[in-house]
């Protein structure tokens, strides 16, 4: 992102619509000065050994957070302070922490008019902490640490741990503390403020292979019998303890074969005493998981309300009871979905989904839990009631979701009446489903969340926010941004995410090392975005004979091609060296971080920025392997070498993280299968989008599609390969190229090597080398002197030579006659990021990083902005506008998402994005899937030239949420690649 950044012109920026100035973000999702400082000072208060008191009539969940609060000082100081209860040590100045109307300490230190609590007194989970003069009798001073309800309290306290030093992920990614030999508070009155979102949290999902394996190890049996072990009262602690560490208050807990109240008895119970309000999924009704309906199912046991409803309804009413009886805390789910996260097998009728809403309303009356906050959550197919009229009681919260790729897929209509439930939010930062699963590590680029957060919550939705984060660990950056921007929206504007991610990496590993680690997050989360490490051995591509709108079958699915091109624009190189490169500069930090915390940077920074590398790297040598086995090249069985050698590699980085990191703490939590995805034939008909099922087993064919091994015959045999893969001619050579040198391959097709030579019709037209010996292969360079090349097109014979035969190839080149302005044709095209316009009318929001190959730009203003790029062509006629936008969907009311786009003032051609490629955001269907598989949405338009020279492009996004990141003018030579053609040159 910084990178992208950096790339941006002074002028680019200038022009953008400013952004209004806003507090950066700190390390707990807000724009604080720390108020803890390692030297002292006048008012001062010094925290090394100083006494917590709390009391013990507060919340169990404050009084536990005393405990934590002395553990992590103590870590820090080596002082660990005594904790007491209501009794405040003689002669001692103490951390009294408390809750507003339920610590008499609190209160006391109120009503003698010591601490002034109005602006905090009755909100939501808010806090005061300051240093207080003469609080109680015989007390000269504490630092006290207030709050309006129990998580406030809680929050507070955890907040001072995360000032001191303390990472919310010291357990799950084993950071360590800085030692500090003094702490002292400022003085003056601190807050967090009150959050933005009520309930902020996430969602335990697709647990398995990582959690549900590893867990049974560390934390034991379920305390249940019969039931399965590991995600038990122990485990749930310390992702509770993670959740107010981070300022969650939400969960939903993990469901495959899981049952949250049932596997230990005791998840409940441990929920309430942290404090933690407990939610379930969107297929998970009246506070019980699905799984305690497939354990015990009564009357026909079918799940389906029109067929079992009174046994369905009874279950519910157990839940609501339970609820009730043991006091819990939570947010009920409502509606209804299938068994196994499907839709209703009693179909889709609004009256039925009307009577099972009013059927659960009917047993929260009866139960006395009616006035207890309640969801429906618009799923999948769920949205369909909404889109149809249906609308749930006033009182209860719309759950808005995305669709499973991070874009959202319906926001709040501005036309319609207040909701009393307001509106939430379900969002995705891992996904087992179509295109494919996405489990194994973060892939999520911070931009594009930060752009969908930002405008669900500008259009109302701040009731509750809910993020399916896989296992919890790996996601731990995007959790935690998520969880800070939802605390305070306006403290994280989208120019500053990069002081975020240095907040993050300052938080975990240190300032010093911050900025350089925060630069390797950052450049990661711009590459992994561009695709799913699971897709890398997925190609979709449209058949042009079909029509996309109508025919499901004109996306075709290939799983033994990769998306990025061998032979175009060197873009498989391109795309592999900047994960090699990123993976050096990991690799040279780590030699840099102090050995306390290298387990924290294996697992935060190094492990899924290498390992990731090592799969590119991977996939470069199999899918050129299968390319050269086709070909008979020589060089076949050394790339299979190379392939295995490279799945090797990466089976030891999951062993040594399985067996060693953290002195085995982590046993078999790397076991997230990455790189089989697609083999039918060995884990059948879901092998398209479902995980193999054998783990990533270290055997050769689990790298799909197989590689390839060849018998070369014992003479040698002259092979000529061309940059392009055209077997005759180069791509075009012109001075106003932005695509790398064009090259021969000259390759050998026995075991056998022999001399080569080449020779070209031209002496301004150079190969190096031009002769030597082939072993197996030889890339020879080809170069063009234009100050001797003759303007206009002209042709040049190059002739290879060797191994008996001679091949005659042909080198086209065009020295253009016209003058450049603008960007720049050559080799068929014009390519230009959005933010490098020429000119522009309206606001404009800069988006850096969003894009596949750099920034993205989205309208601010109204219909008529318009975004002017200058060019100049050197061809004349029709061409092909592709516009490159963000996969966003539909999500505010109309017919879809438009853009216009003309050339040289022409009438504008307006494109309705998502009928155009048949993306129906209902039904997230196959041309859906391309989109999001492929992170892009492209459309075409067509337009006259009217001859070579200068001309306007202009752009206008007719609908505000439309995000623009290139443009590509294909004037006959667009060659098929996963990113496009590289950026053309600018004079």
């Amino acid at each position: 992102m910084r990178a992208a950044i950096a790339s941006l012109t002074t002028a680019s920026l200038l022009v953008l619509a400013p952004v209004p100035a806003t507090a950066g973000p700190s390390a707990g999702g807000g724009k604080t000065q720390s108020y803890v400082s390692t030297e002292n000072g006048p008012g001062r208060f010094p925290l090394r050994g100083a006494p917590i008191v709390v009391s013990k009539d507060d919340f169990a969940g404050v009084i536990r957070v005393a405990d934590d609060l002395q553990t992590d000082l103590g870590k820090v100081t080596g002082v660990k302070p005594v904790v007491g209860h209501d009794t405040i040590p003689a002669g001692r100045d103490p951390v009294i922490v408390g809750t507003i109307g339920k610590s008499p300490l609190i209160d006391r230190i109120v009503a003698r008019g010591k601490l002034d609590v109005r602006g905090i007194q009755g909100k939501w989970e808010t806090t005061v902490e300051q240093v207080v003069q003469d609080p109680l009798p015989g007390v000269r001073r504490a630092f006290v640490i207030a709050g309006s309800d129990q998580r406030g309290s809680i929050y507070g306290a955890y907040d001072l741990s995360r000032k001191i030093g303390v990472s919310p992920w010291h357990f799950w990614d084993d950071v360590p503390v800085q030692k500090k030999a003094e702490l002292y508070v400022l003085p003056g009155r601190h807050t967090q403020g009150t959050p933005k979102v009520k309930y902020r949290g996430f969602f335990i999902n697709d647990e398995n292979p990582a959690t549900g394996t590893w867990a049974p190890g560390y934390f034991g049996p379920g305390k249940a019998p019969g039931y399965p072990g590991g995600l038990n009262s122990e485990y749930f602690s310390q992702v509770f303890e993670t959740m107010l560490r981070l300022k969650a208050n939400y969960l939903w807990p993990a469901v495959w074969g899981r049952a949250f109240a049932e596997d230990d008895p005791l998840n409940h119970a441990t929920a309430s005493f942290y404090g933690v309000v407990m939610g379930t999924s969107h297929e998970a009704p009246m506070m019980r998981g699905i799984e305690e309906w497939n354990r015990h199912p009564t009357g026909t046991g079918e799940w389906s309300f029109r067929r079992n409803a009174d046994a369905i309804k009874a279950y519910w009413r157990d839940g609501a009871e339970r609820m009730r009886d043991q006091n819990i805390e939570g947010v009920i789910t409502l509606g209804m979905r299938g068994n196994g996260d499907v839709s209703l097998p009693d179909g889709d009728g609004i009256d039925l989904m009307s009577s099972i809403i009013d059927s659960q309303r009917e047993i929260l009356r009866e139960t006395g839990l009616i006035d207890r906050p309640q969801v429906q959550t618009l799923y999948k197919e769920v949205q369909r009631y909404w889109d149809n009229g249906y609308r749930p009681p006033d009182d209860v919260t719309v759950v808005f979701c995305d669709d499973n790729w991070g874009n959202m897929r319906k926001l709040p209509d501005a036309s319609l009446p207040a909701r009393g439930g307001g509106y939430g939010m379900y969002y995705h930062f891992d996904y087992v489903g179509d295109g494919r699963n996405y489990k194994w590590a973060d892939t999520i680029n911070l931009t594009n969340t930060w752009e969908q957060l930002n405008l669900a919550y500008r259009k109302g939705v701040d009731r509750l926010w809910v993020v399916n984060v896989g296992d919890l660990k790996n996601e731990e950056l995007p959790t935690q941004f998520f969880l800070d921007y939802a605390w305070n929206p306006d403290a994280v504007p989208v120019h500053g995410i990069d002081e975020w991610t240095t907040s993050f990496a300052a938080e975990n590993f240190g300032k010093a090392l911050a900025p350089a680690v925060a630069e390797l997050l950052d450049e990661y989360s711009f590459l992994q975005s561009r695709r799913k490490p699971e897709l890398l051995n997925r190609r979709i591509t449209v058949d042009p004979a079909k029509d996309i709108t109508t025919d499901p079958t004109a996306v075709v699915y290939n799983d033994q091609a990769t998306p990025f091109s061998l032979t175009d624009y060197g873009e498989m190189d391109r795309v592999t060296e900047d994960w090699i490169d990123l993976a050096r500069r990991a690799e040279r930090l780590r030699a840099k971080v102090p050995p306390a915390w290298q387990d924290a940077f294996y697992q935060l920074v190094y492990y899924q920025i290498k390992d990731t590398a090592v799969i590119y790297e991977l996939r470069r040598a199999q899918f050129t392997n299968i390319a050269y086995a086709a070909q008979g090249r020589a060089a076949t069985n050394k790339l299979a070498d190379t392939a295995e050698r490279l799945f090797a590699e990466d089976q030891a980085m999951s062993d040594y993280y399985n067996t060693t990191l953290a002195g085995g703490k982590w046993k078999n939590w790397q076991l997230q299968p990455k790189i089989g995805y697609g083999n039918v034939e060995r884990y059948g008909p879901n092998a398209p989008w479902q995980q193999p099922e054998l783990n990533n087993v270290a055997l050769p064919d689990e790298i799909y599609p197989h590689l390839q091994r060849i018998d070369l015959p014992a003479g040698s045999e002259l092979g000529v390969g061309l940059d392009g893969g055209d077997p005759e001619t180069l791509p075009a050579f012109s001075p106003w190229q932005a695509q790398r040198p064009q090259y021969i391959d000259v390759y050998n097709k026995g075991a056998t090597p022999f001399r080569y030579r080449i020779t070209t019709g031209a002496s301004w037209v150079h190969v190096a080398p031009a002769s030597g010996i082939v072993d197996d292969q030889v890339r020879a360079t080809v170069t063009v002197d234009w100050r001797r090349a003759p303007k206009g097109t002209t042709t040049v014979p190059i002739t290879v030579t060797g191994a008996g035969k001679s091949v005659v190839v042909r080198a086209p080149i065009a020295n253009p006659t016209v003058r450049p302005v603008g960007f720049l044709e050559a080799n068929g095209y014009v390519a230009m990021e959005a933010d490098h316009y020429t000119g522009r009318t309206g606001k404009w929001q800069l988006l850096p990083g969003i894009g596949k190959t750099g920034n993205g730009l989205t309208p601010v203003g109204g219909s008529d902005d318009r975004l002017d790029y200058t060019m100049t062509l050197t061809s004349s006629g029709p061409v092909r506008v592709t516009a490159y936008l963000s996969p966003r969907n539909n999500v505010l009311p109309g017919d879809g998402l438009k853009y216009a786009v003309s050339v040289d003032g022409q009438t504008p051609q307006v494109v309705n994005v998502t009928k155009a490629t048949g993306a129906n955001d209902t039904t997230m269907n196959r041309q859906w899937a391309r989109n999001t598989s492929d992170n892009i949405n492209r459309t075409t338009t067509t337009h006259q030239i009217s001859g070579p020279g200068v001309h306007t492009l202009t752009f206008r996004a007719i609908d505000p949420t439309v995000i623009l990141q290139r443009l590509v003018v294909d004037t006959g030579g667009v060659k098929d690649s996963y990113l496009g053609p590289p950026e053309s040159r600018r004079f």
